[in-house]
């Protein structure tokens, strides 16, 4: 029997996405550019899920871009910003936080060669440093760009307030959230997180991969204040060409209705599933050793765990020996050898970071689940310590 404790690098597709994906695959082909029947009948699908993400996250105005990916959307958000006017590149100033996504993280590195200033933001104990950021909060910044939820350690960061204090130091600036991991997770809305730029991903909720959507807010479409970073067409706005993947779409519009209508007892049920793991690792004598990444405020489908000295892929080896999946951090760094940055950013040791797992939940977890990791664990703790001496 398989346990599976990944959900924060993917989710399996729901029956209802699936049936979505394989039905629009099947009839409603058409390119959703084409002026014919087949053509206008595929656009429908992308105009219901539009407004089905903006029901979601409370979108009065603006649109949703459509992309490949998460990744796709947050490069768009901050090479777009970046790009979208003239002066920017005379040295504007972004702000981001310490331990971001490689997708954010990543784009930044490459503005920096092109003369951009990058200024990081503290998240000791997964707290954003509020003086930090107001100190870097001066006029000629030009974006801001950080996670809602840390991927790697579930801390919960109050965009709002950033949004606020933006507001009074550099209204001109923006606000790019990536809620990749707090879509579906965490209630928030356009309003609440005060952001022009967001980011969701189709297969953190149970939708298919190669889905990815940034809203983008009408106040900054008015100004053109972000460039196309792939050009051809002119779909999607004029903001991402290339012919939209319809049944991803879709099924990423079925995936989103699906949560958002079960939303309140989802996140209950795995909040209670995290709350299960987090008492057992404190009160099981064959888990004393384990140290939880406990920030101030977090989100409940996550816990990351730090292992007395185990190496966390040693531990992942054995656990998925035993039937039980987890990872180490992100699944989009596992292919090359990292040092995990969100929790270095979070204090733990670089030693400790080298010994973490990350434990992320979904609706279809279960207390059996949750008591099969507890034993695995406690299992690979005596076998693997014994081998460490």
């Amino acid at each position: 029997m398989q346990t599976y404790l990944d959900n924060s690098a993917t989710t399996r597709i729901s029956e209802g996405a699936l049936a979505t994906y394989c039905e629009v695959s099947r009839e409603h082909f058409g390119n959703p550019s084409s002026l014919h029947a087949l053509g206008f009948d595929a656009e429908k699908y992308i105009r219901s899920t539009r407004e089905e993400l903006g029901r979601a996250i409370g979108a009065k105005d603006g649109t949703f871009v459509f992309t490949a990916s998460g990744t796709e959307a947050n490069n768009l958000a901050i090479l777009g910003r970046a790009h979208a006017k003239e002066r920017y590149r005379k040295g504007a100033k972004i702000l981001t936080t310490e331990g971001e996504h490689a997708s954010v993280s990543s784009p930044l590195e490459k503005l920096a060669a092109e003369g951009y200033r990058i200024a990081r933001i503290p998240t000791k104990d997964g707290v954003l440093d509020m003086d930090v950021l107001e100190k870097e909060l001066t006029p000629d910044v030009i974006l801001v760009t950080m996670m809602m939820v840390n991927n790697e350690t579930g801390a919960f960061y109050d965009l709002g307030r950033v949004s606020a204090l933006m507001s009074a130091r550099c209204p001109d600036a923006v606000l790019h959230a990536d809620c990749t991991q707090s879509f579906m997770k965490v209630p928030f809305t356009v309003k609440s997180a005060g952001a022009d730029l967001i980011t969701l991903s189709s297969h953190k909720i149970h939708g298919p991969k190669g889905v990815g959507a940034l809203y983008v807010s009408g106040k900054l479409i008015k100004e053109k204040g972000l460039a196309a970073q792939i050009l051809g067409g002119g779909q999607e706005n004029g903001l991402r060409s290339g012919t939209e993947n319809v049944p991803g779409i879709a099924a990423f519009g079925t995936a989103c209705k699906e949560e958002r209508e079960a939303f309140n007892e989802r996140s209950a049920r795995i909040g209670a599933l995290r709350e299960r793991l987090l008492n057992a690792v404190q009160t099981d004598e064959r888990l004393r050793e384990i140290k939880p990444v406990l920030p101030v405020k977090f989100a409940p489908h996550l816990l990351n765990l730090t292992l007395p000295m185990i190496k966390s892929e040693t531990m992942l080896h054995y656990l998925s020996g035993e039937g039980v999946y987890v990872s180490s951090g992100s699944a989009c760094s596992s292919n090359a050898p990292h040092l995990s940055s969100a929790l270095t950013a979070f204090g733990r040791t670089p030693a400790e970071a080298d010994c973490s797992i990350r434990i992320s939940f979904s609706y279809e977890n279960t207390e059996e689940d949750v008591d099969k990791l507890v034993e695995a664990l406690a299992g690979g703790l005596a076998k693997l310590s014994r081998m460490r001496r």
